[in-house]
């Protein structure tokens, strides 16, 4: 059991016991606390065991498929592969025709959707209809970890299961296991950084995130009157990062401002706010719009500088 997972495993081993299992799940909490592995292990105690969860008949998992055809041929000769932005609606079809028979091996089948966050609009719409009128055992785990970003008709038809972010000294324990070639200092930053996720701490360190958040602590605190410190920003994110990197530098952004919450003047709060609501917003329209990634990492300079005191909100 992961760091963390306790009283989720509580909640759904007494479902599990129940009289009448809830047909949609919804495994809601900042990236990184491990709800995919957690969604694997309840799906496989749901069907009853046999093989392992991701080669059970019976466990269904749609995340985001290859870019198109040359990353489908790198995935099957197992390589790192580039993914589309979004879960498409021809993946939703194409599981609820096999919805239309029986499960393999049970009477139950788990469809586990990671992230739900990522459905395209069709998409969506596509699984209200299956979750509004849900074949007899088929069971939905929505691994979700903006909950705003998906339909209400969909959250209103789930049951929360919540994942708390872990204490700073549980995320360095994990980080000093499994990144132990990371230096004091950059652990120690990758940790602040975390907002208590062990997952954004080991991005932190396979992106080599430092160099990006002493700059957006420098733009926090001083500003950037001058552009200079948005532009080697952005030329520390880079040209053409990839989805994970600009993911990263978007958590970690999050994780900038609301730590400077705690650390300023009641008249700069509402600065420091406004720019976290303007940072959530834009890291939730990147995946759908085709934004320029030099575009984006100015635009995340100019919401870092205009929360910086005695500052004026100001935009690229």
């Amino acid at each position: 059991m992961l760091p963390g997972h306790q009283e989720p495993w509580r909640e759904w081993e007494a479902a599990l016991s129940g009289p009448r299992m809830h047909h949609g799940w919804m495994l809601a909490g900042r990236q990184g606390l491990g709800k995919r592995e957690f969604a694997l292990a309840a799906a496989h105690k749901l069907v009853g065991g046999g093989p392992a969860p991701d080669e059970h008949p019976d466990i269904i998992v749609l995340s985001r498929p290859p870019k198109d055809d040359k990353e489908e041929r790198k995935r099957a000769e197992g390589k790192e592969f580039e993914r589309k932005r979004n879960i498409t609606v021809d993946q939703i079809r194409a599981m609820q025709r096999r919805l239309t028979t029986r499960p393999t091996l049970g009477a139950r089948r788990a469809i586990i959707i990671d992230p739900a966050d990522d459905l395209e609009k069709g998409a969506s719409n596509a699984l209200l209809k299956s979750l509004e009128e849900p074949p007899e055992g088929t069971f939905f785990l929505l691994v979700v970890h903006r909950p705003a970003r998906l339909l209400p008709t969909i959250r209103s038809r789930c049951r929360v299961v919540r994942f708390a972010p872990l204490a700073e000294g549980e995320v360095a324990k994990l980080l000093a296991e499994s990144a132990p070639q990371a230096d004091a200092a950059t652990r120690a930053a990758a940790i602040a950084a975390a907002g208590g996720s062990p997952g954004a701490a080991l991005e932190f360190v396979a992106q080599d995130l430092s160099p990006i958040a002493a700059l957006m602590r420098a733009i926090l605190t001083e500003g950037d009157a001058d552009f200079q410190l948005r532009g080697q920003l952005s030329a520390a994110i880079g040209a053409r990062p990839d989805r994970e990197r600009m993911q990263a530098t978007f958590d970690l952004g999050r994780a900038i401002l609301a730590e400077q919450m705690g650390a300023v003047p009641t008249a700069q709060l509402m600065q420091l706010a406004d720019a976290h609501a303007d940072l959530v917003a834009l890291a939730g329209q990147a995946p759908t719009y085709n934004f320029d990634p030099q575009f984006l990492a100015m635009e995340i300079g100019s919401l870092l500088a205009s929360a910086a005191p005695n500052k004026e909100r100001a935009y690229v």
